[in-house]
């Protein structure tokens, strides 16, 4: 066999146990050797990340344990930006979930983001989104806003829960709840949760990039940037500019 074939034969390989590992490791061949090396130690980072993966499912064990099948993660993402709406998810995922790319958003690239989008939203029992304008954020404050589209992608959710784990927030709900600082990073349902709302604000912002192109939201998610700043100098507020949140307030108020 060519070392390309053996290459392409070990690209699928996940276990220290596949039989090809002993039908090639007597091989004199050097790059065959390479082969197997690298092989290992793509193994053993894969086994690395399994492990935390399973550590990221603590807490939905503990909750499954106890008999409580739909244990829903919830997460929001925008709550700082100038412009645009916070988006909230809520996910219910199954004990067979087996995504372990998944993690906190912001951990990933974009891709890899939109490519977990999709499947999680196969593989999860019931998810849904929320989305609070800039409207409501201005009326209510953004810290009000983030509890409401928390509420409303729980409420929203076609199965029940029977407990929430909340990334760093607690909401006025009767379903049991566990609040976890950093919980996108400690838990899969949060982390699950994240990218969902991550990538729906995304395509928002991504909407409104093409109505208001002048200020960068394609690349700045409504964060205030130098770029953005400097169109809100130029352009003036736009519809989706959150007036109580400085600088946008203050050009307002002169």
């Amino acid at each position: 066999m060519k070392i390309k074939e053996v290459k392409d034969s070990f690209q699928n390989v996940s276990d220290y146990n596949d039989p090809l590992f002993l039908e090639f490791e007597n091989d004199p061949r050097k790059g065959v050797q390479n082969i197997i090396t690298n092989t290992k130690k793509r193994i053993s980072k894969l086994e690395i990340e399994k492990e935390k993966f399973r550590n990221r499912f603590n807490f939905e064990t503990e909750l499954w344990n106890q008999g409580l099948k739909y244990v829903a993660g919830i997460d929001e993402v925008g709550r700082g930006p100038l412009a645009g709406p916070v988006v909230a998810a809520a996910v219910i995922l199954p004990k067979t979930f087996n995504l372990v790319d998944v993690n906190d958003s912001k951990q990933l690239t974009d891709k890899k983001r939109r490519e977990l989008f999709a499947k999680i939203k196969q593989q999860a029992i019931a998810y849904n989104f929320s989305v609070i304008s800039n409207e409501v954020i201005d009326e209510v404050n953004i810290y009000e806003a983030t509890k409401i589209s928390m509420k409303d992608a729980v409420s929203g959710l076609k199965v029940q829960p029977q407990h929430l784990l909340i990334d760093a927030m607690e909401i006025n709900t009767e379903i049991p709840q566990t609040k976890l600082i950093k919980g996108d990073a400690k838990s899969n349902s949060i982390a699950a949760a994240s990218i969902l709302a991550k990538v729906t604000r995304d395509n928002l912002m991504i909407d409104y990039n093409n109505e208001y192109p002048e200020y960068d939201f394609i690349n700045n998610d409504g964060y205030g940037t130098a770029k953005h700043l400097l169109a809100l100098k130029k352009f003036g507020v736009t519809p989706i500019h959150r007036k109580t949140f400085a600088p946008v307030k203050n050009l307002i108020e002169k």
